[in-house]
């Protein structure tokens, strides 16, 4: 018979999931609409302005704005998994995805962090050697070799990502009621039926572990970094590349702290308004400020964007950024 009603809820399960509902009062679910409507919307404009920058502009034509364009597109591709659905549910009242729209989102939107985490730690490397080995920086940093890298960090995250999907979507489930505003892993793990569960709980534990060696990676890599900036002779040379580092510690420590304590806490039954607002952070703090520390505080960026909007690069748009 317990078999009999949990085959029952998965094939109800089959025809799709139901989402967190923000609130039930009309009035908050349009300003919810239009808090994600405006966040989408800055967050797409200014990766999309990087990558045309960049694209656009030969004097951008280097690693550093390479990996950085890459890493806008992950973000575009980020907050367009998950904020366009979003939306939609706030604007007409509704809680419904479909099973393989909720397949999809998981798979893309680990794709797109997975990819992004690891972008992070390349570009962690480009300024190592740029600042520790700069001699060695065009051999060490060519044009294959930075294609390379790139490449094998999206097929990573591709595998990454369709890995975890698949231990998560191999469990049947006794419930279709997600309690996260879009498919998440952990929300999707606590309505398992099954034990099976536990091998992508134990999965997810293994990526940490990886995520956990490449922040060792990058700290051990800026304190050769500092030491070979506190050598620079120049007080301007050493500010420069202080004010090149810290945003990019910054963001990654944020991103890599919100997404351990999402995926790697101790799952509960309960709703917690603080999962809620981590997950939030972690899906929406690194697209929409990666543009902002990694590109606009930069005279290079600067003067591209100012070359691509037709505008006059002057002490006017210095001060608009």
């Amino acid at each position: 018979m317990l078999h009999k009603e949990q085959d029952r809820v998965n094939e109800s399960s089959l025809s799709g999931f139901l989402l967190l509902e923000l609130s039930d009062v009309r009035e908050l679910q349009i300003l919810h609409f239009i808090g994600f409507l405006v966040f989408y919307l800055a967050a797409v404009a200014g990766n999309l302005l990087i990558i045309s920058a960049v694209v656009s502009d030969p004097h951008l034509h280097t690693p550093m704005y390479f990996f950085l364009m890459n890493l806008a597109i992950q973000d575009v591709g980020q907050v367009s998994v998950v904020f366009p659905k979003a939306m939609a549910n706030s604007l007409m009242s509704l809680r419904h995805i479909s099973y393989p729209g909720c397949v999809a989102q998981v798979l893309f939107f680990l794709f797109f962090v997975a990819s992004d985490f690891f972008i992070l730690t390349v570009m962690a490397y480009d300024r190592y050697v740029a600042i520790c080995n700069p001699l060695q920086y065009e051999m060490l940093m060519n044009k294959q070799c930075c294609i390379q890298m790139v490449s094998t960090t999206w097929v990573i995250s591709f595998f990454y990502g369709v890995l975890h999907t698949g231990g998560t979507f191999a469990s049947p489930f006794c419930s279709n009621v997600v309690d996260q505003f879009f498919c998440e892993i952990p929300a999707l793990l606590k309505l398992a039926c099954s034990d099976f569960h536990l091998v992508e709980i134990g999965a997810l534990f293994a990526s940490g572990s990886i995520g956990l060696g490449c922040f060792i990676f990058i700290v051990v890599t800026y304190v050769h970094i500092f030491t070979a900036v506190l050598r620079i002779p120049s007080v301007q040379g050493r500010q420069k590349a202080f004010s090149t580092c810290f945003p990019h510690l910054a963001v990654f420590c944020t991103f890599l702290v919100t997404v351990y304590f999402t995926y790697l806490k101790p799952t509960s039954n309960s709703h917690s308004h603080l999962n809620l607002a981590f997950t939030m952070m972690y899906s929406m703090v690194p697209p929409l400020m990666n543009p902002i520390i990694y590109s606009m505080r930069n005279k290079e960026m600067k003067h591209a964007l100012s070359m691509l909007l037709g505008l006059r690069y002057s002490a006017g748009l210095e001060t608009l950024f």
